[in-house]
């Protein structure tokens, strides 16, 4: 499912803390905080692409895909971020 994603033009949008993120991230990610996401749901639409979550273990980015799902964004959670930038 990841993979498909991905040869969509998937974009990553890791929801840790900026300082979390600034430690280490998947290059070309985007950082929005999981407290800030109902906030950009509007801007994230407009990108009109698909969204794979991720964090530190898969906790904060399985609520942030839920909440992007239910705005009408397509999106899954791809779990703690250094196994999703393994996969990738």
């Amino acid at each position: 499912m990841i993979n498909d994603f991905i040869t969509r033009g998937a974009i990553i949008i890791d929801v840790r803390t900026v300082n979390e993120y600034n430690q280490g991230a998947i290059p070309g990610s985007k950082n929005i905080p999981l407290q800030t996401i109902n906030t950009k749901v509007s801007e994230i639409k407009k990108l009109k692409k698909p969204v794979i979550t991720c964090c530190a273990s898969g906790m904060r980015s399985g609520n942030a895909a839920s909440i992007l799902k239910s705005s009408g964004i397509e999106a899954i959670n791809g779990g703690g971020w250094t196994s999703l930038r393994n996969k990738l």
